[in-house]
């Protein structure tokens, strides 16, 4: 695989709370350089990576939508979509409400969710599920509530709990009761190649990876 055609896989990201704007800014030169598929930042900064980014119409600018607890209201969830639509952003990543997922309240996780993608309109649309925090059968329930509410993509994590990253075997679980009808993006504790070739082999086809991650990786392969 050459890196243009890895990189196309890939979400680079600085969504830390610690993250400045210099880090910020090598994002965006990283994306430019490498085309990675998008940048993704805090809500605060989104406008201005969208802005650095409108010259490269493949790079899309990404947010995040009640990050990285999920518990914001369908109202507030509905609202940052359209700023964040406003602001410049292609591509929206929200953390699902894994309170309403684990108390079995089902048409609520759907509802949630229904709302942000009608307020994203034709951008891509990722739910975030946390899956290392879930059972097997909150994982699968989780993609199904995903794919009947019209996400897109649903995500394995926030990638900011480092002490629990996303594996192979979650991935292959998400895939498994997807059965195609939704895309899996994998993110938290993606390092290497081989994690991406594995996850890619399982029915994955987007990773999120950190700035310096994403970094370190890339100097590697080139």
């Amino acid at each position: 695989m050459c890196l243009t055609e890895l990189a196309k896989k890939i979400d680079i990201s600085c969504v830390q709370a610690f993250h400045t704007y210099n880090e910020i800014d090598a994002m965006i030169q990283a994306a430019i350089y490498y085309h990675f598929a998008a940048a993704f930042t805090l809500p605060a900064f989104s406008s201005y990576v969208a802005e650095k980014l409108a010259p490269y119409p493949d790079i899309h600018a990404g947010g995040v939508i009640s990050f990285p607890g999920g518990g914001d209201t369908t109202f507030q969830k509905s609202r940052q979509a359209k700023e964040l639509r406003q602001a410049g952003c292609k591509e929206l990543d929200m953390v699902m409400n894994l309170t309403a997922l684990k108390s079995h309240e089902d048409n609520y996780v759907i509802e949630d969710i229904a709302a942000v993608r009608e307020a994203a309109g034709n951008d891509i649309l990722k739910v975030i599920i946390e899956a290392p925090q879930l059972t097997e059968d909150e994982i699968r329930r989780a993609v199904n509530l995903c794919i009947q509410a019209g996400a897109d993509y649903v995500k394995t994590s926030s990638g900011w709990y480092p002490s629990h990253p996303s594996t192979l075997s979650q991935v292959q679980i998400m895939a498994d009761e997807a059965k195609g009808r939704i895309k899996i993006k994998a993110a938290g504790g993606i390092r290497t190649l081989e994690t991406i070739h594995s996850m890619e082999k399982a029915g994955c086809s987007r990773f999120g990876i950190g700035l310096s991650s994403a970094l370190k990786l890339f100097q590697t392969l080139s």
